[in-house]
């Protein structure tokens, strides 16, 4: 990430300025748990999938992951201060340049997938820009992000919330799951199995959260906790309770695992992603 977040340019760029070269450095290159990027890599893997390529994917995602994160924290969002205990992008630059940060890295993801350094056949780079624009945009994240916004007007029922939350976290979780096998070059069923195996944890990572944001302290955390009860906000926490939820994420982590038995030994590593989404204390 840092080689591509570097600020000499590329062949058709004309300069990289060095304040947004370095706010979209402070917005990926502050810690984090980077599940995402492992969930791309393992899954890869598991398709024996060109171990350049699938780093190449996974730092595409990262991208737009933190571009998301980037705009979520800025005050006509969620108006965050802190993110992975430091400063947010807005707070430690400024709302422009934070706005722009945010731009460029979803750009720059999709001038990675699509270069030839990603050493894919055309047709499956091609393959994986339309996943990931679908899994970004409308349709997915940036439309659960919306469907957040609308929530504070008007409580969604269990359904919508659901809906939501499959959206505007579970989407990219999905697509870093189905992106493996994608690279990989898998069949239809077994990028299906994939994708459905992603989306079940991308479910029990939201959950995860929404029982956190009750439970956890801000400090460990490295964000504020305790926003969404603040705020009213619609969540399954909220909804039926933490007994509840505690027992749909050990459902859910549970028919994670057994998606991926039929790979054996070699989906360990994955499965043992699923159980870390459940156990995570921040």
């Amino acid at each position: 990430m840092r080689r591509l977040l570097g600020n000499a340019t590329r062949p058709g760029e004309i300069a990289r300025p060095e304040r947004l070269m370095d706010a979209m450095r402070h917005g990926v290159l502050n810690g984090g748990k980077r599940l995402r990027p492992f969930l791309v890599l393992e899954s890869a893997a598991l398709f024996d999938a060109n171990e350049g390529a699938a780093l190449r994917v996974a730092a595409a995602l990262e991208c737009v992951h933190c571009y998301s994160l980037i705009h979520d924290d800025l005050p006509a969002m969620d108006n965050d201060d802190m993110r992975r205990g430091q400063p947010t992008v807005h707070k430690a630059f400024d709302e422009a340049t934070a706005i722009l940060a945010g731009d460029s890295l979803l750009t720059l993801a999709f001038d990675i997938l699509s270069d030839e350094a990603t050493e894919l056949p055309a047709d499956r780079r091609a393959a994986l820009v339309l996943a990931l624009a679908r899994a970004a945009g409308a349709g997915g994240m940036a439309g659960g992000q919306a469907l957040d916004i609308e929530a504070n007007r008007s409580l969604p029922d269990e359904a919508g919330v659901i809906t939501l939350q499959a959206m505007k976290t579970g989407a990219l979780i999905r697509f870093a799951c189905e992106a493996g096998a994608l690279a990989g070059g898998a069949s239809a069923a077994d990028r299906e199995r994939l994708a459905e195996f992603g989306s079940a944890i991308g479910l029990a990572f939201q959950l995860a959260d929404d029982l956190l944001d009750v439970t956890a302290d801000s400090q460990v955390m490295g964000k504020a906790t305790g926003k969404d009860e603040a705020a009213g906000k619609a969540t399954l926490v909220a909804i039926h309770g933490v007994e509840w939820a505690t027992r749909q994420l050990a459902g859910l982590v549970a028919q994670a695992r057994d998606l991926l038995d039929v790979y054996g030994e070699r989906s360990a590593m994955l499965q043992a992603a699923a159980s870390f989404v459940a156990a995570r204390r921040k």
